[in-house]
């Protein structure tokens, strides 16, 4: 059960100054039977109070604003999060029993969002391959291990190629991109035989084979699988995702679990700078302390007194609270 100490420090720099700037954060590693949090630091340049909630996705979101004018946006995260392996589903159900499972879920809530298939261009090329691949024997695990392996050989691992907001359409005629990009293709694959598949944002951690993408931010699949639940699966290594893998979110695609975002009053231009760092010990973590001079955050609590609001609702009530100070 490994400990990894994950640096993640993102700077934001204004051509000028800018202010009334909403954010949101997705920086809370998921907590559950499979991985521990065993301490968050947290700190964000000016100390503005953040407000912390649960989105319809199960993430954990931070909001905040900052009214004064500010030349940069520093946000610095540090965790110590355990990971424990999750064993391998048995695959042992008859085949037909599985896919008739899928069926009777489709439409119950839990499942509907991570079923629904956008449309682009390139869309009935793909279901061709999609059903090119299906062989009537497999599993659903089988079925997705499948088109896991598909991805990683026949699409190109090529850093810079691609930014978030390259188009699905645009991947498949490249054939490369990063892992952003394949785990978008795998979960509409999964999509398209009615396998509920979600998208994943995170970390992947050393090991002593080494893997793309390691030490840095990560994004792969989770895909659920009858009577055992949500598998991760790789397509940027074409590997179960494990205790080398560390959640932040889930959602239906990178929009949802997007690490840092948000809106500001001032010129567009900016410079972004990520800086992420991953070890086992203290000492194989880039030391970035001097970075920026961190400050204790505030955290501010929601009054039990009110109903409790979706990511939306809070992220509107942000921008609403930010035009009217600008009228």
């Amino acid at each position: 059960m490994p400990v990894f100490k994950i640096k993640h420090i993102t700077n934001y720099k204004y051509e000028s100054p800018v202010r009334d700037s909403a954010n949101q954060i997705i920086l809370f590693p998921i907590k559950d039977e499979w991985q521990k949090v065993i301490k968050h630091d947290l700190n964000i340049s000016g100390s503005p109070e953040v407000d912390i909630f649960i989105d319809y996705y199960g993430n954990e979101i931070g909001i905040f604003t900052q009214s004064e004018p500010h030349n940069q946006l520093k946000i610095f995260s540090k965790i110590y999060v355990e990971t424990i392996a999750k064993p391998f589903p048995q695959d042992d159900l008859p085949v037909s029993k599985q896919w008739c499972m899928l069926e009777d879920i489709k439409y119950e809530v839990p499942f509907v969002d991570y079923l629904k298939q956008e449309y682009f261009e390139e869309s009935e090329n793909l279901l061709q391959k999609v059903m090119e691949l299906m062989d009537e024997n497999d599993t659903p695990y089988q079925t997705a291990a499948k088109f896991c392996n598909y991805i990683y050989t026949e699409f190109e691992y090529i850093k810079g190629l691609t930014s978030v907001d390259t188009t699905l359409n645009e991947i498949l005629r490249l054939k490369a991109g990063v892992c952003q990009d394949f785990a978008h293709i795998l979960t509409t694959m999964l999509r398209f035989v009615q396998i509920p598949a979600r998208y994943v944002s995170g970390y992947i951690c050393p090991n002593k084979d080494g893997m793309r993408g390691e030490g840095a931010t990560h994004a792969w699949a989770e895909v659920y699988i009858p009577e055992y639940g949500w598998l991760g699966l790789d397509p940027t290594n074409n590997c179960i995702a494990s205790e080398n893998h560390v959640r932040l979110a889930v959602g239906r695609n990178f929009s949802d679990c997007s690490p840092v975002k948000g809106v500001f009053k001032g010129a567009s231009g900016h410079v972004l700078e990520v800086t992420v760092s991953v070890g086992l010990d203290d000492d194989e973590v880039m030391e970035t302390e001097n970075y920026f001079q961190p400050k204790e955050i505030n955290y501010s609590k929601a009054d039990p007194g009110l109903p409790a609001k979706n990511s939306y609702q809070r992220y509107m009530d942000a921008l609403m609270q930010q035009q009217q100070q600008q009228q």
